[in-house]
């Protein structure tokens, strides 16, 4: 069986320590990702760029696409590497709820924990990484997600009154904690 180079178990893929706690992906969903992975580096560059990320039909059509394909590239980074094309990816792995009974408190939270999955939804939604959804953020969002199928000033009134009923410190915009409640 072909292994994906130097990875076995995902904390070693995603710079954990390994532990008995620590969620296993099989080594068979691994080498799925990594021919994925491959397929995707048509190139053979051994890295993957925006482009070639674009080129995947579901994130074209995706209204979202972008802010998606943005998360795969922090701090504004050219280059996808396979650890960190499996970092992001862990996100959208289901919770095991017998992993997270028998975590260790001491090891770093799974990045597919409900907190991450959140960390990163906000994200998408958080355009100028400020740790603030604006209410203009909010807008450009919703313009993104629902195209001209609803009025400019239905749209208004959806962003208006959510970041008002999220915002419980009044600053006019939800930070992580709000967006988490």
């Amino acid at each position: 069986m072909e292994r994906a180079p130097g990875f076995g178990r995902v904390p070693r893929v995603l710079g954990e320590s390994p532990s008995a706690s620590a969620p296993a992906v099989s080594q068979a969903s691994l080498l799925r990702l990594y021919h994925r992975f491959r397929a995707l580096d048509k190139n053979e560059k051994g890295y993957l760029s925006r482009v070639d990320l674009q080129e995947i039909g579901a994130l074209a059509v995706n209204p979202l696409g972008d802010r998606i394909i943005d998360s795969f590239f922090p701090d504004g980074s050219l280059q996808l590497d396979f650890p960190g094309f499996v970092r992001v990816l862990a996100h959208f792995r289901p919770v095991d709820v017998e992993d997270l009974r028998n975590r260790d408190p001491q090891e770093p939270e799974p990045l597919n924990s409900r907190m991450n999955k959140l960390r990163f939804a906000f994200q998408l939604y958080d355009l100028d990484r400020d740790g603030k959804i604006s209410r203009h953020e909010m807008l450009q969002v919703l313009r993104l997600m629902v195209g001209v199928q609803v009025t400019e000033e239905q749209l208004e009134s959806i962003a208006d009154r959510t970041v008002q009923e999220a915002d419980e410190d009044g600053d006019g915009a939800v930070s992580f904690l709000e967006f988490a409640k």
